[in-house]
């Protein structure tokens, strides 16, 4: 099985959620982490 941004994104947004209903403060942060992840994905920076 290969990873693309296209399995990536779905994964990280998982984890996230799971997180945040863990741990509802560190909502700022996921968010944060999510937005520059997606970022550096969708520049193509890493990949």
């Amino acid at each position: 099985m290969t990873l693309t941004i296209g399995h990536i994104q779905p994964v990280v947004a998982l984890i996230a959620g799971i997180l945040i209903l863990v741990a509802p403060k560190l909502l700022n942060y996921i968010v944060a982490f999510f937005f520059i992840v997606t970022g550096i994905l969708g520049l193509g920076i890493l990949r």
